[in-house]
């Protein structure tokens, strides 16, 4: 009874609780600068936490961001051989004309290495090379931003969609902060993207055009510019008037590893906002945060009702795992919240160690920044006995005892019911009696 009776108040006071904290998702904000791009992100690429958020799901025009799928396929492709040879067409070049897109100055017939033209293209962003590639691994434009969007599907970007592979203006090319999130760690888990992201300069060979020394279009990753900045490396910066300046960038300093996405800055400022802010978003991220441990898995969390033992009411719950996050430096317990759900009221012995039995939401400012599962810290046996009693009144409790019962009571009614109905004939049986007859009767009967 007093088991019952504790399961219900805790039933309540986990509704309760939940019911009394709204949660938000909100990052944190941003103090001492202002960020000037119409959408954007920064994200630790250890934990996944999001510190800074601004209209991530919101459509965008990606401009040469696109080109970061473009390279994605190329590296993808079977065709692709870093050695081998690849020389520029005509059909290239005139694709690209008056298109205002910038461009490599190669002609017709002019040979280089397959990992040349990966440069060429995520380096430099050279819309004729852009061109050539998509050719090349795919025999035609068309074809290879069918291969674009069927590879934008196979993601899960689901607002995302390619027109082009160079990334021009197109009501139909855009995408989201989330997915140039999500599309451009997919891509940095090849090497060579990765290594590309990660190089200034680069010299190579033309056949007709000779040797040239190309360089990255980001200002943070050049020494030569006010923007540098040493923790930066790539990945792909973009512009059309349409899209504003762009920026995807990564920065790794100490341990910790950030994502920047800004996408729609200013166009003609004075500054390149793209790369000033980035820069402060990354010293913003890098002094005010750290990695902290907010759920270990040493201690219990709570409780949970055990039914079918005589050992014990309740089995503890335990994390399955240290949780870690990227919290401000001034995070401690005291400002760490922890909210447990249940899978059940209660649970039946036995029950193993390790059994998942609920999960927990790890809440800092009124934002979950993790979900962690709740584990059994111990075995727990069941009672022979407990267990035999449950048997029994499961089955006296079961739908085909049920039925039985039901099927004995209308036997027991249709019995009585006949033995009623045999019993009143029998009655009347007995009250049939003589009746004589009448004067006038007898007197006819007589003559």
């Amino acid at each position: 009874m007093l088991k019952r009776i504790f399961s219900i108040i805790f039933t309540i006071f986990l509704i309760f609780a939940l019911l009394s904290s709204p949660l938000t998702a909100s990052a944190y904000e941003v103090t001492g600068f202002d960020i000037t791009a119409k959408a954007g992100m920064l994200v630790s690429m250890d934990t996944g936490e999001i510190l800074y958020e601004n209209n991530i799901d919101q459509r965008v025009y990606p401009a040469s961001i696109t080109k970061i799928m473009t390279v994605t396929l190329m590296l993808e492709s079977e065709k692709f051989d870093p050695e081998g040879k690849i020389a520029m067409t005509e059909s290239a070049l005139k694709l690209v004309l008056g298109t205002g897109s910038s461009v490599s100055h190669m002609v017709a017939g002019d040979e280089f290495t397959q990992l040349d033209l990966v440069y060429l293209v995520l380096m430099s962003s050279f819309g004729d090379c852009t061109y050539l590639a998509a050719e090349y691994y795919a025999d035609s434009v068309d074809a290879f931003v069918a291969m674009m969007n069927d590879k934008a599907v196979e993601l899960g970007l689901t607002g995302t969609s390619y027109a082009n592979p160079v990334g021009l203006h197109d009501e139909n090319n855009y995408t989201t902060v989330r997915d140039i999130h999500k599309l451009t760690l997919y891509a940095l888990k090849n090497d060579i993207f990765k290594e590309v992201c990660a190089t200034s300069r680069y010299k190579m060979t033309a056949s007709i055009s000779g040797q040239r020394t190309l360089s990255t279009t980001n200002f943070l990753q050049d020494t030569t510019t006010n923007y540098y900045y040493q923790y930066a490396k790539g990945v792909k910066t973009g512009f059309t008037d349409e899209a504003g300046r762009c920026l995807v960038s990564t920065a790794s300093y100490n341990g910790y590893n950030y994502m920047c996405i800004l996408m729609g800055c200013p166009v003609g400022a004075a500054k390149r906002y793209e790369f000033e802010d980035s820069a402060e978003l990354y010293r913003w991220a890098f002094n005010s945060f750290s990695f902290k441990e907010v759920a270990n898995s040493s201690e219990p969390v709570c409780e949970m009702p055990i039914e079918l033992s005589l050992d014990t009411d309740f089995v503890p719950l335990y994390f399955k795992e240290p949780f870690v996050s990227v919290l401000p430096n001034e995070a401690n317990a005291s400002t760490i919240v922890v909210k447990t759900y249940l899978n059940s009221e209660s649970v039946e012995a036995p029950v193993k160690k390790g059994t998942v039995l609920g999960k927990a939401e790890i809440i800092y400012a009124e934002k979950i920044i993790g979900t962690v599962e709740l584990v059994a810290g111990n075995d727990v046996e069941a009672s022979g006995l407990l267990v035999l009693v449950k048997h029994i009144k499961g089955i006296f409790t079961s739908v085909y005892m049920k039925i039985l019962i039901a099927i004995c009571v209308i036997a027991v009614i249709i019995f009585i019911i006949m033995c009623i109905r045999l019993n009143m004939a029998r009655i009347k049986k007995r009250k049939v009696r003589y009746i004589p007859y009448g004067k006038g009767e007898r007197k006819n009967r007589d003559e």
